[in-house]
């Protein structure tokens, strides 16, 4: 879908909220009803041509089989996906079958939503739908919704249509619908002086986190490929890394397998995860809700890569009861190893202050690294920090500990600091943190520092606090300032002078030049 087309559908979905939500829900609580809405339209164009197979399935299995439960593999066969709805409706039958009764019509909505799978109905009700539909049919709006949503000038399916004047609607990708929800989300969340910097992370940044976790290794990629985020919110990241590996370094001669693992702590936002990896044909199972804090979901298991923009300077308080007892931590993710000053290894503390739990994803994903004594090519991250993770904590705190166990076992690869005003909600500075458990030998020993802070082109128009962006110039430059691992220096003239792109800045420290404070 070209830029044209996605401002078209993403300007008519958020004109629903305004004709038809206006009297019904405050301002800040459209997107209670258009993000869900939006999720089970785009679910319920996917079933749409294979409706009559799971149909004639389910007959088959009830009057043929007389099976007294669904044969889910059968089913899910016969839609084509993971998911499927047994019930007689589809979105646009219940529109087209509808009396003045909306009694009449949230019945049937409620048959229809009952049909579905059981990983869909999860994503129901997190979005908390059914109370939804019950508040619209009491105001007399679930008709006119439901008719905006199944309009023939929209079109939220994989397939080509034609409108009512012979207009072409283009497909809309899976990597199309994760731009519409992100701007809905952006607008929605800009719209109520949310932050939502803590759903999803610019694209450009996502894709040179990729460059840079990918391309060290795209001579020699595992054939089957793990991938983790902890704070996974609408799955940008890894449905991103999975499109670079294929679009990339595509196999050849054999099929490679990508599994996507994440966990987020948003209800709403995990639902749009988990329903974006249900249409992609990923396993919807990987991914996990709740606090990937408090709870160690995927505990004894290690991933190749992993790529996260947690929250920063967000309290991890509530979580405190479980990681910690008293003033001692006894989550051993967040306990390491490091010799005192006579040399003698104990245990140390690598829990920050409460008012900012960032650093504890970091330590989250250095838990899940794979060892390279097995022979695997070990594991390599990318995480995006503000400025606290690398100033923040006295000798012998929690964040001087952490910094000291990555840059003493020497897995802090290299710290890239981005420009300004490059993220929805934020204009601080921002940097991504590469780590990695098998540094290759000329990197070794060291970590490399790069000053991409000049590096931008100009928005024509903001987007909340983001007012730049990188262009694929800059991202080509800084990837390849980073696999050469040079030295470069730039004049201040140079970035002064008109016409001419500012170059990075790189230099490389040695362990040896880090204080014992870290």
């Amino acid at each position: 879908m070209n830029h044209a087309a996605h401002n078209k559908l993403v300007s008519f979905i958020w004109s629903i909220a305004d004709d038809c939500l206006r009297d019904v829900y405050v301002r800040g609580k459209y997107r209670d009803v258009i993000l869900p809405m939006v999720v089970l339209r785009r679910l319920d164009s996917l079933l749409e041509p294979t409706k009559s197979a799971v149909m004639d399935e389910l007959t088959f299995q009830k009057d043929e089989l007389d099976l007294t439960e669904y044969d889910e593999d059968g089913l899910q066969e016969a839609s084509g996906y993971v998911f499927y709805n047994t019930s007689k409706w589809t979105l646009k039958t219940l529109k087209e079958t509808t009396t003045n009764s909306q009694q009449i019509l949230l019945d049937n909505f409620n048959e229809y939503l009952h049909g579905y799978s059981d990983n869909v109905k999860e994503i129901i009700a997190c979005f908390k739908l059914k109370a939804q539909l019950e508040h619209m049919a009491d105001k007399n709006v679930l008709h006119e919704v439901l008719e905006k949503f199944v309009s023939p000038y929209i079109n939220l399916s994989p397939n080509e249509l034609l409108d009512p004047d012979e207009n072409r609607l283009p497909t809309l990708s899976n990597l199309g619908m994760g731009y519409v929800f992100e701007e809905l989300i952006r607008k929605f969340n800009e719209d109520n002086n949310e932050e939502a910097g803590e759903h999803f992370t610019p694209r450009e940044v996502i894709e040179l986190m990729t460059h840079l976790i990918f391309d060290p290794l795209k001579d020699n990629l595992p054939n089957t490929i793990t991938v983790y985020d902890p704070a996974c919110g609408s799955g940008g990241m890894l449905t991103e890394s999975e499109n670079f590996i294929l679009e990339k370094y595509p196999s050849e001669g054999f099929k490679r397998s990508i599994y996507l693992y994440g966990k987020e702590i948003n209800d709403e936002t995990y639902a749009i995860c988990k329903s974006d990896m249900m249409i992609r044909g990923n396993n919807p199972e990987n991914i996990k809700v709740g606090s990937t804090l408090e709870t160690n979901t995927f505990a004894g298991t290690q991933f190749d890569f992993m790529l996260s923009n947690p929250p920063y300077g967000k309290s991890w308080a509530s979580e405190k009861k479980n990681i910690t007892d008293g003033k001692d931590t006894t989550d051993t993710r967040f306990l390491v190893e490091l010799p005192n000053y006579w040399g003698e290894i104990e245990t140390a503390d690598a829990t920050p202050r409460s008012s900012d739990g960032q650093l504890l994803f970091m330590m989250e994903m250095v838990d899940k690294m794979k060892s390279t004594a097995n022979g695997s090519q070990g594991s390599r991250i990318a995480s995006v920090h503000n400025g606290s993770s690398l100033f923040t904590g006295d000798a012998g705190s929690g964040e001087s500990n952490t910094r000291r166990y990555l840059i003493e076992n020497d897995y802090l690869d290299a710290i890239i600091q981005m420009p300004n005003n490059l993220f929805y909600n934020t204009g601080i500075t921002t940097y991504i943190w590469l780590v990695s458990n098998n540094k290759p030998a000329q990197r070794q020993g060291k970590v490399q520092l790069i000053d991409a802070s000049q590096m931008y082109q100009k928005l024509r128009k903001n987007l909340g606090d983001k007012n730049c962006e990188f262009s694929p110039e800059h991202i080509a430059s800084i990837t390849q300032t980073y696999l050469d691992m040079l030295a470069i220096t730039r004049s201040a003239d140079a970035f002064n002078a008109k016409g001419v792109t500012p170059a990075v800045k790189s230099v490389q420290l040695n362990l040896g030049d880090f204080s014992y404070a870290a």
